[in-house]
């Protein structure tokens, strides 16, 4: 059985990481640079960036940032945020990502997935599923969370594995930041619909919610990033109590 991953998320807007509520009510959450390099301590297996703005703002995401939390650690490292066309997740690449998570892109230009896919190898392609709830179905959202596109959650799901995507970052706008545990159901309705690994996020109140969704939820992976920012866990506290229960899971640092 393939290991489950914990992975900690910094949604970056300027130049600071900060933390909302069904991404809203921004608050801030620390230096880049300085978590993530706190984050590989604490054994982490993967970070994800996440420029919130990019897309709002029409621009690109900051190459030069990506560049200095990327010369810093040496775990997989995923960045996103207004990411639309090949190159410029080649100079993502090239400025040390790992993978690139495409989400509005995606959906204005699906085409895009299978491109990119081609080029780089669809393990580098992430495509991000902003989902909320409304008249009975989950909906697919863009432009951080503040557009509906037209599309129910898990048949995108199924159309971006079929067009070469190498995994699925699938967040509730509904349950994030609210620390009152992932959207179970919706998670694992992707993860039955798909053979793509599924990273859950959007709700992680403590180590018990990322129990239920990588068991009951069926998640691969679980994205967290107000519990790990605000000190309430460590990954390493995140991982052991995993571990007591029978999750796989990577290594860890137990307390002493």
């Amino acid at each position: 059985m393939l290991a489950k991953r914990i992975i900690p998320c910094l949604d970056i807007k300027g130049d600071r990481v900060v933390k909302g509520v069904s991404f809203k009510s921004l608050a801030d959450a620390g230096d880049p640079v300085g978590c993530a390099v706190e984050y590989q301590r604490q054994g982490a297996d993967e970070l994800v960036f996440l420029d919130i703005t990019a897309t709002l703002d029409t621009r690109e995401t900051m190459v030069n940032l990506v560049t200095d939390i990327a010369g810093e650690i040496s775990i997989p490292f995923t960045v996103g945020g207004g990411i639309g066309s090949v190159d410029h997740i080649h100079r993502l690449l090239d400025a040390g990502a790992d993978k690139v998570s495409i989400n509005t892109a995606a959906v204005y230009t699906p085409e895009l997935i299978g491109e990119a896919s081609k080029i780089f190898g669809a393990q580098c392609v992430v495509v991000a599923i902003d989902a909320a709830s409304g008249d009975g179905a989950w909906k697919v959202y863009t432009h951080s969370g503040g557009r509906p596109a037209d599309i129910e959650v898990v048949r995108w799901a199924k159309e971006v594995e079929e067009r070469g995507a190498g995994e699925i970052l699938l967040t509730s706008i509904d349950s994030d930041g609210h620390k009152a545990g992932y959207d179970k159901e919706l998670t694992a309705s992707v993860a039955e619909a798909v053979s793509l690994p599924v990273i859950a996020s959007g709700g992680a109140g403590g180590p018990e919610d990322i129990y239920a969704v990588l068991t009951g939820g069926k998640a691969d992976a679980a994205l967290a990033a107000s519990i790990f920012h605000y000190g309430a866990f460590s990954v390493g506290e995140v991982k052991e109590f995993l571990a007591e229960r029978g999750v796989t899971i990577n290594s860890f640092q137990k307390r002493t």
